[in-house]
C-alpha cells in the first residue's frame, strides 16, 4: 500500500470532517467546529522522532514505541510504519470572536476546544476503525491509557506524544514564538494523529528550520503574539508555559465555569489577531517563492 493508501486516507479523513454530525460546536447556531482539514504523513523511521526525545520530552514515544504499546507482539521495523497527521482549522467566526477578546477566551473558542476536541477524538477513532477493517494495525497515541502529561525540570510541561510535533514531521507547519504551529491555514487549529503499520511515502517538508513560518524568527518584524498575550507569557525569549497555563487552565477555567456554564479552559488570544492567524505570512511566502 502506498500512493493509493495516501489518497484513501486523505478521503476518509476529509469526508469525516465534512460530513460527520460530530463536527459541531454544540451551540444554538448549529455550526461546525472546524474547516476543511489538512492531512500529512511522516515515516516511523524519520530521525525527527528520535530527536523529540531531546527537544520535546525524554519520555516522548517514537511511532514504533506507540504502536507497540497497543500491539506488544508487533513485528515491524520503523520504516514499515506511517504517522498520519491532520490539522483542523478553526472557522472564521470562531477566530473573529476570539480576535475581539483581550483577556478571556470567547465562548466559540472554548467550544472549539470543548467539545471540539471530542470530534478530534472521534476522528482518531474513525481512522483507526477504517484501518482495522483493512486488517491494518493502528493506534491513536493520544488515546492510549499510557499517554500522560509530565512535568520536567528541562521542559516544564511535556507529554509522551505531541500532536503538533507529529504534524511538523508531516510537513504541515512550523513553530512560532508562542510555540503554536503555523500551517497553511494558520495557527488557530487543533491537531491529531494516528500511527499505522502501513508504509506510505512521507509528505514533503518545505522547510528545514522549525521556525521557518514565524515572522519574528524570519526577520524580527513581528511580535504580534507577544502583544496579544494578556499575562505577558510570551517574550522575545519565548513562551513561559507556567504563566500561560496559570492563565488558560486557572483564571480562564474559572471564567468559563462561571460565564459559559461548563467545565473547560483555554485562551488562544495569541493565535488570532496576528499575521499567521489564518495562513503562512505573505512576506514569508514571497521570500520562499
Amino acid at each position: 500500500m502506498d500512493t493509493d493508501s495516501r489518497s484513501w486516507l486523505e478521503k476518509i479523513i476529509s469526508d469525516f470532517v465534512k460530513d460527520s454530525p460530530e463536527n459541531t460546536l454544540k451551540m444554538e447556531t448549529g455550526e461546525k467546529a472546524f474547516d476543511e482539514v489538512l492531512v500529512g504523513f511522516s515515516s516511523g523511521s524519520d530521525p525527527l522522532y528520535e530527536t523529540y526525545k531531546d527537544v520535546v520530552s525524554e519520555q516522548h514515544w517514537t511511532p514504533l514505541e506507540a504502536l507497540s504499546i497497543k500491539f506488544p507482539d508487533l513485528q515491524a521495523k520503523p520504516e514499515d510504519i506511517t504517522v498520519i497527521s491532520w490539522v483542523l482549522p478553526q472557522r472564521g467566526p470562531t477566530r473573529e470572536d476570539n480576535r475581539k477578546e483581550s483577556f478571556y477566551p470567547s465562548r466559540r473558542w472554548v467550544q472549539a476546544r470543548f467539545p471540539g476536541e471530542e470530534f478530534n477524538t472521534a476522528l482518531r477513532n474513525h481512522v483507526v476503525r477504517e484501518l482495522g477493517l483493512k486488517g491494518i494495525k493502528s493506534v491513536a497515541p493520544m488515546l492510549l491509557p499510557e499517554w500522560e502529561w509530565l512535568k520536567s525540570t528541562k521542559y516544564v510541561f511535556t507529554s509522551t506524544w505531541s500532536e503538533r510535533h507529529a504534524a511538523y514531521a508531516a510537513g504541515l507547519g512550523t513553530f512560532g514564538l508562542c510555540d503554536g504551529l503555523i500551517t497553511a491555514k494558520g495557527k488557530a487549529h487543533r491537531a491529531g494523529s494516528v500511527v499505522a503499520n502501513l508504509k506510505i511515502p512521507p509528505s514533503p517538508r518545505h522547510y528545514e528550520d522549525h521556525h521557518a513560518y514565524c515572522l519574528f524568527f524570519h526577520d524580527g518584524s513581528c511580535t504580534g503574539c507577544r502583544k496579544r498575550c494578556p499575562v505577558e507569557a510570551i517574550t522575545e525569549q519565548g513562551h513561559d508555559k507556567v504563566k500561560c497555563w496559570d492563565h488558560a487552565g486557572g483564571t480562564c477555567a474559572r471564567f468559563v465555569k462561571e460565564n459559559y456554564g461548563f467545565d473547560g479552559y483555554g485562551c488562544g488570544l495569541c493565535q488570532v489577531g496576528v499575521p499567521c492567524e489564518s495562513g503562512i505570512p505573505k512576506k514569508i511566502l514571497k521570500s520562499t517563492g
